[in-house]
């Protein structure tokens, strides 16, 4: 369903998302919402690509976390055809973002891919980043956006609300989540709020970069 909504490109979303953040050898990260581990699994593959990185002794490691333990289920199975063994390469935590059953100041990255839009409360998974982020680490965030241009805005509303729950129905057999994940996207702030809300979190160096025309956007920040 995913690829048939954006026509393929939250794949690429996804992988620039992880070339943005470019990992080094010995980033912790935690990745919130990732149940079926779709930015784990790009986080592993991007420092076993790096070739310079192949005999450097610092562990790097990602924990997923999701309050969906389905989701989670999903990602174990997809993680084990893949190669990637639970508990050495890749740890699973079944957790509310909002209140994250971690110490202060143990990761040194936090990512959250299309996950944030769908909590109760933002501010609350913000203060929770800020929280368990180690001072210099990173937070990274991508999420549906708002698109600036009236007329892409027009055509996207268009194929948004015409086109996706039925899209929905057809294929996955949910009409109502998907016009539930179109209606939410419609309510998330935009760019400039959103940073606002990082900002009040204790967030420094607060960006933001739109892609496909402010479809999605990627929002980069650090706990300094």
């Amino acid at each position: 369903m995913n690829d048939a909504m954006s026509f393929g490109i939250h794949r690429v979303w996804k992988d620039t998302f992880m070339l943005r953040m470019s990992p080094t050898p010995g980033t912790k990260l935690l990745d919130v919402a990732g149940g079926t581990g779709d930015i784990a699994f790009r986080y592993l593959n991007f420092l076993k690509s790096e070739t310079s990185f192949s005999d450097n002794k610092m562990k790097s490691s990602v924990t997923v976390s999701d309050i969906n333990q389905a989701m989670l289920d999903v990602g174990k199975r997809r993680a084990d055809k893949l190669g990637f063994i639970t508990g050495e390469d890749i740890d699973w935590l079944l957790a509310d973002a909002e209140n994250l059953p971690i110490e202060d100041e143990t990761y040194s990255a936090y990512t959250i891919a299309f996950g944030i839009r769908n909590v109760t409360h933002i501010d609350k998974v913000l203060d929770e980043a800020y929280r368990v982020l180690k001072p210099g680490g990173r937070f990274m965030c991508l999420e549906f956006s708002h698109v600036n241009n009236e007329a892409l805005q027009w055509m996207y509303d268009q194929y948004s609300f015409q086109m996706i729950p039925v899209m929905g129905q057809v294929i996955a057999g949910e009409w109502k989540a998907y016009q539930y994940l179109v209606e939410s996207i419609r309510k998330f702030p935009n760019q400039e709020n959103f940073k606002e809300m990082i900002q009040a979190a204790g967030f420094s160096q607060v960006t933001y970069e739109n892609m496909t025309f402010g479809v999605v956007a990627i929002h980069s920040a650090f706990k300094l």
